[in-house]
């Protein structure tokens, strides 16, 4: 482009973007993508982060959009493999298979890889989300699906997404916060009809009774808040309270 007295600004195009006089920026676009040269601190700051989280959400929600129906099932991963817990986790992923439910779990072993062991062993579907740790854990050997996450949070939303109620089994702090994660969306009902079952009475009764008894007799929650969820040490009943709710 020129002017009437021959004048040629400098003009850049860069993809939607157009830089004139001294805006204009050295080199194109591709060169600075592909030039192995220059600072690398930026994979460490925020808006880098961003997109990572972005992806994993992508990743998640790509990879589980046409699972099915499906149930959460949490628990220790210290469970050892010749506990009586283990079988239990081991029943109730079968039995959720055999209700059509694909079972989704952290992926770890313990009572985790019980359930996946459950569910692979009926035909069913078997998921794991798994989270980058300090001491590694591994996806257990009875996962047909498997997704690594960085991000808990990331981890969880997926967790609540992509499954039609919570069954929980005895653990320890990471199993405390999923379960309160859960009652929290049902209680301010960010989800809605979504059953939680605690499986074992004698392991989740102190929690019960401190709820109950501290919470909301001191009133810091309200009694029908102890509806929110259903406590069981029978697996046909712990499968038939999720399906009755999950069909609603």
């Amino acid at each position: 482009m020129t002017d009437k007295a021959g004048w040629e600004p400098k003009e850049q195009r860069l993809g939607p973007v157009v830089r004139r006089r001294d805006q204009v920026r050295p080199g194109t676009t591709d060169q600075r993508l592909l030039d192995t040269a220059g600072p690398s601190d930026f994979v460490h700051q925020d808006p880098w982060r961003v997109m990572r989280i972005q992806s994993e959400f992508v990743e998640g929600f790509g990879t589980l959009a046409e699972l099915g129906p499906a149930i959460s099932v949490f628990g220790s991963a210290r469970t050892p493999v010749d506990a009586p817990e283990y079988d239990k986790g081991v029943r109730l992923g079968k039995a959720l298979a055999e209700a059509g439910f694909a079972v989704i779990t952290g992926g770890g072993p313990g009572a985790m890889e019980a359930a996946n062991k459950g569910a692979l062993e009926a035909g069913g579907t078997s998921v794991g989300l798994g989270i980058e740790l300090p001491f590694e854990q591994g996806m257990n050997p009875y996962v047909d699906i498997g997704i690594n996450f960085r991000y808990f949070f990331v981890r969880k939303t997926i967790f609540v997404k992509y499954a039609q109620g919570f069954v929980v089994l005895p653990g320890g702090l990471g199993t405390l916060d999923e379960l309160f994660e859960a009652l929290t969306l049902v209680q301010t009902q960010k989800v809605t009809r979504f059953p939680i079952v605690l499986f074992g009475t004698a392991y989740w009764q102190g929690l019960l009774d401190w709820v109950r008894d501290s919470v909301v007799a001191g009133g810091k929650a309200s009694e029908r808040d102890m509806e929110l969820f259903h406590v069981t040490d029978d697996i046909d009943e712990a499968v038939t309270l999720v399906v009755k709710e999950a069909s609603r």
